[in-house]
């Protein structure tokens, strides 16, 4: 036990700072395995996939898509929110939780905010390739007209996605890299021949002096400090594309915190399935031990609360306003078409994670992975009704529609899949997938493990006579 006896361990069994180097630095330097390989080939085809959709897209237009008059937005909108909100969790677990000094954190963030990453890139391509023309999506910025384009138009929260992402990823980007450098830096030390020289130059001549680990505590400290507003902000600002417009279903006040919980509720559902695979695969059951899913599993709890709550309170407010457009939006949901979508939503959003009130079934590894991914297809699901089932259905009924993918919405999904694992195994290969610094600062010295065992011995409340070791 390398935490205070009166805390629950976040490192199971006896380590070191050898042993942690070693156990997370050693598949990085071993040749990949062949379970490796197979998962890389899978993602590396999806890939393949994404990029011959993206291919014939371009060549042909966006018409390709299953879109209609009525349905203007489909699949691609559906997959961009989803895909930012399962980026949510990252800068969560990395700033939000550093500024409030979870020492939980230091297992799972690195992995978190590679995830984050990842699915804002796979994010961005969808409204690049929704524009029509991505060769002039330029002119989204406020470029002069001497550049052929016109002033962007600030008044649309389109435009404030671009911002709003474009930060979000920037800010993410530099905090991950930032927490790398002294990781790179361990690499590098035990590296040799080009492996060594490249790691060098990631960590930028890091030399672990106490200068160089104070800059380092300060800038994460900012960086910490810039990115938690995002974490609101984001998804706020996504929601309003729907928010600020006149359609039954839409124009709704509770869509900002509803979206903001939503994300992370999706988030941390994804960063667990990811979790669970890299644990077993990678012999870290040291590192990420029972105790962090349990506690982010309490989060799903309290977030996917929160999202059946907004559920609720949607439905009252359309039944409540008297206005009927509103009330048949939200009966056409559950009773239309597209009920199958409703319904599949409410099942993994409201009703599976209730589960986790059960303190077994949170700290059963099995169940936690079937809950997470219920829960990943839940969201997605939800971005679908509210996206979908509230255009296929306008106000004039001569012009209702409904709405089918076509193969190329279909084999960009996938494709999007393909491109968030290929990033993701080429992380897990040649990066640390656990903060080796972060996780050292949680070990217990050999004096202050045999104090705290005096401590519990005698009944001491380390808290109160020595809140530096408790």
């Amino acid at each position: 036990m390398y935490e205070s006896p009166l805390r629950r361990p976040l490192i199971t069994g006896k380590t070191s700072y050898a042993k942690i180097t070693d156990d997370i630095v050693t598949p990085i330097e071993a040749a990949p395995t062949k379970w490796w390989y197979l998962g890389f080939a899978i993602s590396v085809a999806a890939l393949g996939l994404w990029l011959l959709a993206v291919g014939y897209l371009l060549f042909t237009g966006v018409g390709v898509w299953g879109l209609n008059k009525t349905v203007d937005w489909g699949w691609d909108i559906t997959n961009f929110v989803w895909w930012v909100g399962i980026g949510h969790a990252g800068t969560l677990i990395s700033a939000v939780l550093l500024l409030f000094r979870q020492k939980w954190r230091t297992a799972v963030n690195r992995s978190a905010e590679a995830m984050t990453i990842f699915a804002v890139i796979c994010a961005g391509t969808y409204p690049l390739l929704h524009a029509g023309r991505p060769w002039v999506i330029y002119w989204v910025f406020p470029l002069p007209n001497t550049y052929g384009s016109l002033w962007a138009n600030f008044n649309s929260p389109l435009l404030w996605d671009v911002f709003a992402i474009s930060t979000y990823f920037t800010v993410s980007l530099v905090f991950w890299y930032v927490g790398l450098i002294p990781d790179l830096a361990t690499i590098r030390d035990r590296a040799k021949g080009l492996r060594k020289t490249i790691y060098n130059a990631l960590s930028f001549g890091w030399n672990g002096s106490a200068k160089a680990w104070q800059r380092f505590e300060t800038v994460s400290l900012i960086l910490a400090g810039l990115a938690t507003p995002l974490v609101l902000s984001v998804h706020t600002i996504v929601s309003m594309d729907f928010a600020t417009s006149v359609i039954p279903g839409w124009h709704t006040t509770i869509f900002p915190p509803y979206f903001v919980a939503g994300a992370v509720f999706s988030g941390f559902a994804m960063v667990l399935t990811l979790l669970i695979i890299m644990r077993k695969v990678m012999r870290l059951e040291e590192y990420i031990t029972i105790y962090h899913i349990d506690v982010m599993n309490k989060i799903i709890l309290v977030t996917g609360s929160i999202v059946g709550s907004a559920y609720i309170t949607e439905f009252f407010m359309a039944w409540y306003s008297a206005v009927p457009f509103e009330r048949y939006a939200f009966m056409n949901r559950m009773f239309g078409p597209y009920w199958w979508a409703y319904w599949a939503m409410m099942t993994c959003n409201v009703i599976t994670p209730q589960l986790f009130w059960s303190q077994k079934i949170r700290r059963n590894i099995t169940a936690v992975f079937i809950i997470s991914i219920f829960v990943n297809i839940g969201m997605w699901f939800e971005r679908f009704v509210i996206i979908v089932t509230s255009l296929h259905r306008d106000y004039l009924p001569s012009s209702w529609a409904m709405y089918s993918p076509t193969w190329v919405e279909i084999s960009m999904f996938i494709g999007s899949l393909g491109l968030f694992f290929t990033l993701f195994f080429l992380f897990a290969k040649f990066l640390p997938v656990i903060a080796i610094a972060e996780v050292k600062s949680i070990v217990k010295t050999s004096a202050e493990q045999e104090i705290a065992k005096t401590a519990e011995a005698e009944g001491i409340d380390l808290k109160e006579v020595h809140p530096q070791i408790a």
